[in-house]
Parts: structure tokens; sequence; C-alpha cells
């Protein structure tokens, strides 16, 4: 295997990168060749300090041998097994685990292999549920402006970031959006959920009222958005949205594939804010980011309610190849047991109030217009320059990344949550690193 110490050594030009504006960032690459615990080695040996968990996805900091030495016996013991009509004991066993960890209710779990994949699922597990109900007509779904719900055709017509849609024509039909929570002019710099919006759960009942609620199956939204840089609930809205769902017999999804395992201070977000939904999404932590694998959870009422007709008729016309993969049981399991005999699942709370207060101390720096906080995320907005709308925000990246630190820029916006490791030192390294850049750059 070829290890690259030196960027220009690498042929970049057949990866089209995801998400990514390739032709700037093959004029000067910024790599990765190794990392370990809270630390990344950039590819000229630099240590970078990683301020968001990968892409919120390794929750346990990295190279976890425990999860490696799982995936390589699974490997050597059954590298793939079908999950149609047949099965293979780890993938119960993985299911069981987390449906003991999920919020009350939410027991029944559907594999697959992302965050996108579980968002279509459960938006599709939403349509089929109606109509085995007997309300075929309940066909729209409702999204959130600023929402973001993988790449999939389904996810991106509920999804709300527009440039995420702009840049494809077609969507599905029948997709309508309820407004979103950011509120600059009112909750500019709160700290944990903002007071002021929970009257903004009350636009369900413009669409209820323009389409009738007979034909709206499910609303999705994201407890914490995170790809739009970390918008924590106003305070009440989420029980808000749970009521109106519940008066106008809509199913609620949770969107948790970032606030998923931990990254709030409990297992899932639905617990810290006390809401349960219908069917809730998620991938990412669930391995650590070792090994792609997604879940959708659903209630007991959703999963009894499509296990209708014939016994031997299949119920739900929908998977996925790897759904279940063996391997990606094994990692899960692994990661599971690493977030059982660390407590990681619960530390973020006990780190929070620090990783607030760090947070909170860039206030006043040059251009910062506000910083938001819940649990182990936050984020760092800063003024947009004239005509060049996100230019500070990946500058500002771009020197993070040289001093040694990675974090997530979205527009101008800095958005960052650490493995659930973090230790209060690590916070302090982070906030030196992205403070003096906000003083240089910004």
């Amino acid at each position: 295997m070829t290890v690259h110490q030196i960027p220009n050594t690498i042929k970049l030009d057949s990866f089209w990168m995801p998400f990514t504006a390739n032709r700037q960032f093959k004029e000067t690459p910024r790599l990765f060749a190794s990392a370990e615990g809270m630390y990344y080695t950039s590819v000229d040996g630099r240590k970078v300090i990683d301020g968001s968990a990968g892409l919120w996805c390794v929750n346990a900091g990295h190279g976890r041998k425990q999860i490696a030495a799982a995936v390589e016996r699974q490997l050597l013991t059954l590298d793939f097994a079908p999950s149609f009509q047949m099965g293979h004991p780890i993938a119960f066993d993985f299911a069981e685990r987390l449906a003991a960890l999920a919020p009350a209710g939410l027991d029944r779990v559907f594999f697959t292999n992302s965050g996108s994949e579980s968002v279509d699922t459960a938006l599709k597990i939403a349509l089929a549920y109606h109509r085995a109900a007997g309300q075929p007509t309940r066909t729209r779904l409702i999204g959130r402006e600023r929402g973001y719900h993988g790449v999939g055709f389904g996810g991106m017509s509920v999804g709300g970031m527009v440039a995420n849609r702009r840049a494809f024509a077609t969507h599905l039909p029948g997709v309508d959006h309820i407004r979103h929570t950011y509120d600059l002019a009112r909750n500019a710099f709160s700290k944990d959920q903002p007071e002021h919006g929970a009257e903004l759960a009350d636009d369900i009942e413009r669409l209820v009222a323009l389409h009738g609620a007979e034909t709206i199956a499910a609303v999705i939204v994201e407890p914490v958005p995170g790809s739009t840089a970390v918008l924590p609930p106003p305070k009440g809205y989420l029980q808000r949205l749970r009521e109106l769902c519940d008066k106008h017999g809509i199913l609620l999804i949770f969107d948790e594939v970032i606030t998923g395992f931990g990254r709030l201070g409990t297992p899932f977000a639905s617990q810290f804010f006390g809401v349960t939904p219908d069917l809730m999404t998620t991938a990412k932590g669930i391995t650590n980011g070792t090994v792609p694998c997604g879940a959708v959870f659903a209630s007991r009422k959703i999963y009894d309610g499509l296990m209708t007709g014939p016994e031997s008729q299949i119920e739900l016309f929908h998977g996925y190849t790897y759904s279940a993969h063996p391997v990606a049981c094994a990692a899960g399991l692994a990661t599971l047991d690493i977030y059982k005999d660390e407590g990681l699942l619960t530390r973020g709370a006990s780190i929070a109030e620090y990783w607030r207060d760090a947070l909170h101390q860039l206030k006043g720096l040059p251009n910062v217009i506000d910083i938001r906080n819940v649990g182990l995320m936050g984020a760092v907005e800063v003024a947009p320059r004239k005509d060049a709308v996100g230019a500070r925000g990946y500058d500002l990246m771009v020197d993070c990344f040289n001093r040694g630190l990675y974090l997530r820029q979205s527009g101008d916006s800095l958005a960052m949550s650490p493995p659930l490791i973090v230790e209060r030192s690590h916070i302090d390294e982070m906030m030196s690193i992205l403070g003096d850049a906000i003083e240089r750059v910004a």
C-alpha cells in the first residue's frame, strides 16, 4: 500500500469529490493520512484536531481497535449474507441492542446503508402505513426550510437547502415545507435552546388549511438541523409539532442521522427534548463511521399496521442488497459495546456546559454575528462579505485546517461537534485556533 506523504505525488483527476468545489480543492488539496483518538494526521505529518467527529459520525473517536477486530472476525466468518427471505443472527442481535437504546416504543428497526437511504425508507414506510390503514389519500410529505435529509430524491425533495434543490429540476410531487426556525434578530447568541419561535410550529396549520389534513402523510424535521450549521429548536417547538401532528393524524419523523448516538448527551435527541416521533432515521454514529450503515426506528403502531394480509405475503416491498450487512452489524455491535463501556451516549451531558461557555467566549470577535449551541453541537456564524456569501467562512475553514483544526463550513457558519471522548483541553485547543483564525481572517 502506498502512503502519500507529499500532496503533489497523488493524481487527483479521477476522483469526482462529493459536495466539494473540485477545481478549487485540487489546486490546494487538504488530505488526511491517518487518525487516532481526537486527531487526524495530514499527509505532511501535521496533527489536526477533529472538531466535527469526521462528518458528525466518529462519536467514539478514531482508530478503535475493538471495532477493527470485530470487522476482521466477521469478514472471516460470514462476509455477506442476504436479508431477502434469509437472515443471519448478528442482524437480529444488533436490532435488539438498538431497540433497547431507542425512545420507548420505537422498537422495530429497518436497516439501511446511509442517512439518505434511512430518510427515503422512512418516507416510504409512512406512505405504506397510511395505505394499509385505509387512508390512501395521505400521500403528501412535508419538510422544513433549511432542512437536510440526504441526497436521495425523497430526501432532496423534503429537504430545504436551496442549493441542493436548485441543482436538480425534478423533485417528488406533493411535497411542501413549513418555515424554518432560524431567527437572528430575536435569538442571536442564544445559549442552548432559543426563547423565541415555538409558534413557528403552527405553520403546519397553514399547510393543513391549504392541502387538507387528509392528504398529508408525514412531517419530517431534524430535531437540531446540523448541515445548516446547528439550529437548536426554540423552547416548546418540537412539543408543539408533536401535538399538531397528533391532532391531524399526521406521522412525525425525526431525522436523527446527526443527533443520534450521544451527540446531545442522551442516546437520541428525542430523549433529550422529551418528544417521541413515529419514525426516526439514523446512520453516522451507528458504527462510529467505520462501515456504512443506517437504521430506521419505527413505532409498534407503524410496524403492526403493516403486518396485515396473508402471512406469506411481503408486507413492505422495500430493501437494499446491503441491509443488515454482517460486517456493518459487527461494527455496530462493537460500537455499542464501546458506547456502553465508556458511558459515551450520556457523557456529553457532563461537558456540555463547558462546551457552551467556551463557544460563547468567541462573542465580540470581528464579524461574529451569532453563536449557537446545544449538547455537544455548536456553530459560530460570521457576517458575509459583500457579494461573496460563504467566502469568509471558507477562508476561516482553510485557515483553521492549516493551523490544526478540522471543522465544517456551511456558508458563513463554522459548525463543530467533536467526538464524545473530547476533554476540556481539546475544547480549549479548538476555540484557541478558531478564535485566532477569526482575528486574522474575518
